[in-house]
């Protein structure tokens, strides 16, 4: 029993080693503060390893470590956090909530969806604290960890037309908070930043 107990730790270590920067990170961006992402993701490995036994090996280990990440922000630690104020996404210019995305965009093609990300890190990343989690934490999973549609739809439980659709929301408010910014700022004309839009 023990030298069982032994390789599933030894194992366990193994899969979760690779994917501890991306799992932090990503509890950072959810919670917005140091000392809660090292506390939900501590809660994360623990029930992780509490349930490894129920992992499909085979399957996407890092898809089934967000999502315990996942659920276990949105059960326990968003409920317990005052969260600063969020933009209403119905008067921030997007589409509307059952308008799909394109088929032929995957949720990792991102190269293009957020025209000025590589001038403004800090930029995105108050864009992106300003968003209600359901939407922030789509677009975490697809532009960040470059999860499908398929896996963020099973993360965070809800059907590929829901996760389609927060994800075409919140890269829209990306994109126009990003955009507002550039003008603003003088790095790009209003001209060209609506000719962008378009």
């Amino acid at each position: 029993v023990r030298a069982i107990m032994e390789e599933k730790r030894k194992e366990f270590i193994e899969l979760t080693f690779q994917h501890m920067d991306s799992l932090y990170s990503t509890a950072l961006r959810m919670t917005r503060n140091e000392i809660d992402a090292e506390d939900l993701v501590q809660e994360v490995y623990l029930r992780a390893y509490r349930f490894f036994n129920k992992f499909k090996r085979g399957t996407n280990f890092k898809a089934w470590l967000f999502k315990i990440l996942t659920n276990t922000f949105i059960n326990q630690y968003r409920k317990k956090q005052s969260l600063p104020h969020h933009v209403d996404l119905d008067s921030a210019r997007f589409a509307s909530e059952e308008e799909p995305e394109r088929p032929e965009h995957r949720a990792d093609q991102n190269g293009s969806v957020v025209e000025y990300d590589h001038l403004f890190s800090d930029e995105i990343k108050t864009a992106l604290d300003q968003l209600p989690d359901e939407f922030r934490i789509v677009v975490l999973l697809a532009d960040v960890e470059s999860f499908s549609y398929k896996e963020i739809a099973s993360i965070i439980g809800s059907p590929i037309g829901t996760v389609m659709s927060r994800l075409s929301r919140g890269r829209r408010y990306l994109q126009n908070y990003l955009r507002d910014y550039a003008v603003k700022g003088g790095y790009v004309s209003k001209t060209n930043a609506k000719l962008n839009a378009g």
